[in-house]
This record gives structure tokens, sequence and C-alpha cells, in this order.
């Protein structure tokens, strides 16, 4: 793929901006010394930022996520969506219709037709004037996209998990460093009020050591065979099963039209790998940044049932542990003073053990915490992916490392794929966390990768 004439790379071209262009263009202007009069918006004044100061932004997949994305972005001021792709026709259609609205509303004639819609998201990747792309398709396309995005000198906003694989996401990461580009991963709780408290509370020792992560059960999908149904009109399938093996069109894979659900191909492993993958891996992303243990890996993952392991446990050389459960039963898990085993390990939560109190965190607000004058009060501010795409914009006019950049990216979607081999095998697994290989295991090692179609091996 990196000769395909389709996509042009940074290395191919010099990327043509709509800032030099204006700023060649004001230098024409200047010269021609005749009177020049420009709209305050156009100048940046009255609160608009300049065109010339924005960042154009591509989206591709408009699905649930996606939808959200696209929304979020057209309404900053600093962001200009100028591309949506999507092999649905009815998302890429409504989608243009929810732009054309709102962009519309800021024109003094009510109607905007700034952007174009693409069902093959490398033409919309050989675009120049298009700074950066948002990435919400399913994982089976993260890896494909976002290295053909790099090589073409976008920045990337991609959701979790960023593979299907574990050498799909060193790949990736060899591949966005090699061009420099921004990468911030869809891991948004890195940037929530509500869980940057809690690692403020952990880091600082407010209860004790802490050895001890627990995040919420979770399992993975099976091998599907599902029968074959009517396709929608107008899907392209091929794109949409991309690298994967084919398959018949089921609406239990995608629901054309509207999206009802946000991750539903997860049901079959050869789209995804269930609610580890999609759900879970917000949960050990988190206990990973709380445990500082960022770059980090565990030494050995053991499935429930193995060697004494009440759940799915990742250990690590300095003897911290990760126990995925959804409730912790009493004479089977380490049940710390002052909990109820009553209460559940709520979804995408963490519940951080110290060895003076505890911390439980979840998406809206600091659930509970022990000893209880640890807890003063809720969180004001509610949980956000704002936040986190600011964090991403920043940092592509800085060119610093987002919260989520790739290689936590990387870190944690390994971290979710290690726990479905675990599962997948049935039996304790060693890691080397710096080689990321399987200690004397051939099927687990087999497992960190899988063939895919053609043209979209990465």
């Amino acid at each position: 793929m990196k000769n395909d004439p389709v996509v042009k790379t940074a290395r191919q071209s010099p990327r043509l901006t709509r800032r030099s262009v204006l700023k060649g263009a004001a230098t024409v202007a200047g010269s021609l010394a005749v009177p020049l009069v420009l709209r305050a918006t156009v100048l940046g004044k009255d609160g608009a930022t300049a065109p010339s100061e924005r960042i154009t932004l591509g989206s591709i997949g408009i699905g649930a996520m996606g939808q959200g994305h696209c929304r979020i972005f057209a309404g900053y001021p600093d962001v200009q969506v100028v591309a949506v792709c999507d092999v649905d026709p009815w998302r890429r259609d409504n989608m243009t219709k929810q732009l054309e609205t709102v962009y519309g509303e800021k024109q003094p004639s009510g109607q905007f037709q700034g952007f174009k819609a693409y069902n093959d998201f490398r033409e919309l990747l050989a675009r120049d004037d298009v700074d950066a792309v948002v990435v919400a398709t399913g994982e089976r396309w993260h890896p494909a996209i976002s290295v053909l995005a790099a090589e073409a000198g976008k920045d990337i906003y991609c959701e979790k998990p960023i593979s299907l694989t574990i050498r799909q996401a060193r790949t990736m990461a060899q591949t966005v460093r090699r061009h420099n580009r921004v990468f911030q991963t869809g891991l948004q709780q890195r940037s929530s009020p509500e869980y940057l408290k809690a690692f403020e509370m952990v880091h600082a020792g407010l209860i004790g050591e802490v050895k001890l992560a627990y995040v919420t059960g979770s399992g993975v999908s099976p091998y599907q065979n599902l029968p074959a149904e009517p396709m929608p009109e107008g899907l392209d399938w091929e794109m949409w099963l991309g690298p994967c093996p084919w398959h018949p069109y089921n609406y239990r894979y995608h629901q054309a039209g509207p999206p009802k659900n946000v991750v539903p191909w997860c049901c079959n492993r050869a789209f995804g790998a269930g609610d580890m993958t999609s759900g879970l891996v917000h949960g050990l992303d988190s206990a990973h940044q709380g445990l500082r243990k960022d770059g980090d890996g565990p030494t050995e993952i053991t499935p429930p049932g193995v060697n004494g392991a009440a759940s799915l446990t990742y250990t690590y050389a300095d003897g911290a542990k990760i126990v995925s459960t959804t409730t912790l039963q009493p004479g089977t898990h380490a049940i710390p003073e002052g909990w109820d085993p009553k209460t559940p390990i709520v979804n995408f939560g963490v519940l951080f053990v110290g060895d003076r109190g505890w911390v439980h965190v979840e998406r809206f607000g600091l659930l509970d915490a022990y000893p209880k004058y640890l807890l003063e009060g809720k969180m004001s501010k509610a949980h956000s992916v704002a936040d986190h795409h600011h964090d991403w914009l920043d940092c592509i006019r800085t060119r610093r490392r987002p919260k989520a950049d790739i290689e936590i990216g990387v870190c944690s979607t390994i971290l979710a794929h290690l726990g479905c081999i675990a599962l997948w095998t049935g039996r304790a697994l060693r890691w080397d966390p710096v080689k990321e290989e399987f200690d004397g295991d051939r099927e687990a090692n087999a497992l960190r990768s899988r063939a895919s179609r053609e043209p979209w091996s990465v």
C-alpha cells in the first residue's frame, strides 16, 4: 500500500496548506495596493477563528461513535470538518445533511456546501487540504487507515482498540513515530476529571501503597458463521470487510442506516474480540495509569480456574496485579476493609486497593472511597470526550504528545489482547513485555497476529 498511487504521502509531495496559500495571497494583495474588505470572521475577530488557523478535519467511519465525534468537532470554532467517509450511503448522506445545517447556520446565506463525502477513505487521505483525521471505524480497519494516514502526513485520532492484533499495534506505533504524527487514542478517561482526581489520590499515597486494581469482568467472542441476509442498497460490503476474511452480510455485523449499537461486529471474533477489547480496554488503561504501568506490561496472565485464580489476572514483575471481575466474592478475592461485596465493579471503572484504603472511580464522578474522609463530595464536572478532543487539537498545534499517545494506545490495546489470548488458550501465559512475545508458547505466539486480505495487511 505504500506505493498506492491514490495516497499522496508526506514524502511524495510537500503539503500545500491553507496557511501557505493565504500567506501568499496576502502578499499579492499588498503588492496590488488595492483596498480589500474582509468580514470580521475571516480575520478571526468577534470570537471567531480565522480560517488560516483552523484545523481541517476528515472523519472516517460514521457509526455511533463517528457520528458523535463528527457533530462535536463541527461545533469547535478552531476546527473545520471538510470531509467524511463511510461505506454506508445512508450514514454519508445523513452526516452531510447534519453538517450542512450546522455550518449553514453560521453563513449569511444560511447554506453551506464546503465538504465532500467519500466511500473510499483513500480518496479522503489524498486531499492536501486535510490536516487530520478521526478514525472511528471498527478495529479491523484501524491499522490500515492509521498507517496510510500517517504516511499521507495526517495527524490521527483513532478509536480504541487501535488494532485487531498485537503485531498490528506495534507496526502502527512505528509508522506514526517515523512520520512524526500526533496520534490520540480514544481512551478519553485519561482526560476525564473524575479519573484524574482518582489518579491524583492514588499517586499521592492517600490510600497507601497500591499493588492491586480491580476492573469489571469481561469475555471474548467466538468465531461466527451467521447466515447471509439481503444486502442493504448501496452498502459497499467488500470495503466494510476490508482486511478480514469474507463473510456474507448479516445485520448483526452492520446495522445499515442509523446505528443502534456501538460495536455490533464484536459478536464475531473475525472482526473483533468482544467486550475485552471493545469495553474493558478502558478500565485496563485506567488501571495502568493509576498503577504507573504505562510503557510496561504484565509478566503473567492467568485465566479463571487456572493456578487457583478466581478471575482473569494480570501479574507484573513487581507483584502488582490487575484482576478482572464483576464482583468481589468472599473467600475467592482479596476484599479490602470497608468494601461491600454486593457492590459491582462498574463498567469502565477501576477499584484501586492500597494498604490503607481504596478508591472506586467511574465515569460520572468518584463513586466511593475508604476511609470516607478521602471523598470530598462528588465531582462537579461530568465525564466528557471534549477535554480529550482539545488535548489532541492543542498537540496538533504544539507537536507535543497527547495524553493517550500512540504508545499508550499500543500498551493498553496489547493488555486487552493478552487477556483474550489467555482466555482462548485456557492456560497461564508467561509474557515478555520488552520482546512482546510469550515464553515458550508457540500457540499463544501465533495468536499475536493473523492473516489479512490484500492489499490491507499491516
